[in-house]
């Protein structure tokens, strides 16, 4: 099991993890014991709130629901890239904290990384990544 951290604002130990999705990074820190998590400072449900029931997903392929609470900061991406990396960042997280999780958040596919990225504009494609500049009619 990881050496958990104490943070300085509370005497909780918690266990740090990362996750990246396109833009988006969020590191979290998850504690044990019940408690309200929050996103940047915020409340989770007011932060995702369409998408709350996808964010408990590594919570209830381990089992564990209401036995943790996260303080996560994300940076950077829209909403579904950010939701993408803060999942991966508490499936991280959970493993870290308990390895004998790691068999069933790799088979939920939790533990994925999905590196697909933007793709970058391309000198004279006309402000697009693919597109072809027009050839003369004539």
């Amino acid at each position: 099991m990881a050496t958990p951290k104490t943070s300085k604002k509370t005497t909780n130990a918690y266990v740090y993890a990362l996750g990246r999705r396109k833009s988006a990074v969020a590191s979290v820190k998850l504690f044990k014991g019940k408690g309200d998590s929050t996103i940047n400072t915020r409340p989770v449900n007011k932060y995702f709130p369409l998408t709350f029931t996808r964010l408990e997903l590594p919570f209830k392929t381990t089992e564990t629901e209401n036995k943790f609470h996260f303080a996560a900061k994300i940076v950077g991406g829209g909403r579904t890239g950010q939701l993408a990396a803060l999942i991966l960042a508490i499936s991280r997280a959970l493993k870290k904290g308990n390895p004998d999780m790691t068999l069933l958040l790799a088979q939920a596919g939790l533990l994925t990384v999905d590196a697909r990225v933007r793709e970058r504009r391309m000198v004279g494609t006309g402000g697009k990544a693919r597109r072809k500049k027009q050839s003369p009619k004539r």
